[in-house]
């Protein structure tokens, strides 16, 4: 349990928006490193064996201009590709999902490690933003990223596995932290403090299915 939340802790988050030719996107940010050469965390996020071993099967034309899709999660094209640097494509999901964009960012570190960066802009509803606030995505993509790190380090769950932790005790102790910790991203970001408060609470709710605090 300690070795989980400790990668949880180290994980850094950031919270903010941007202009799109869609309108006024929110942004959420996951900067960590591993230990692991660039090469190596290049290939685990782009090679679809190794990507159903940390996170979904995936499925498509893995080209710029291509198309994918995870297994039951999003899909879109492959907008940007520059290995083993940077790669960003459209994240779609549902039957009207708009404006939705994941970049990821690598960055060497010395010879054995790298600084991975995500980022998700996204043009979202303002009554899911209030209800939920950052973390509905964010402790989402912790998961993935911890999943990644799991994977690079020899280790992880498949998904049939990573589903029953995130039940267990200690699954839904590592989503009231991220939960917490996203909670505090969107504080520093300059948030009301009643609106990060009551978007926390919902946000673990969803996460561990309990009922928001009153």
């Amino acid at each position: 349990m300690t070795d989980i939340v400790d990668e949880i802790n180290r994980l850094h988050r950031e919270v903010g928006t941007r202009q799109v030719e869609a309108g006024q996107a929110r942004t959420v940010l996951l900067r960590r490193s591993y230990d692991a050469e660039v090469a190596d965390v290049w290939d685990a996020v782009t090679s679809p064996e190794r990507i159903a071993r940390w996170f979904l099967p995936v499925s498509g034309e893995f080209k710029v201009g291509g198309r994918y899709q995870l297994e039951g999660q999003a899909g879109g094209e492959i907008l940007q590709c520059d290995e083993p640097n940077l790669l960003r494509v459209s994240w779609l999901f549902g039957p009207d999902p708009g404006f939705s964009e994941v970049v990821v960012r690598l960055t060497p570190d010395g010879e054995e490690r790298t600084v991975l960066e995500l980022e998700h802009v996204a043009v979202v509803p303002e009554e899911f933003w209030g209800q939920y606030g950052p973390g509905a995505t964010g402790v989402g993509w912790d998961m993935v990223l911890l999943g990644l790190g799991m994977h690079l380090a020899g280790g992880g769950f498949t998904p049939e596995q990573a589903q029953e932790w995130a039940t267990s005790d200690e699954g839904k102790a590592c989503h009231t932290r991220a939960g917490e910790l996203w909670g505090a991203a969107y504080a520093a970001s300059g948030a009301d403090a009643e609106a990060v408060e009551s978007t926390t609470k919902a946000t673990i709710a969803f996460y561990t299915g309990a009922e928001p605090a009153s």
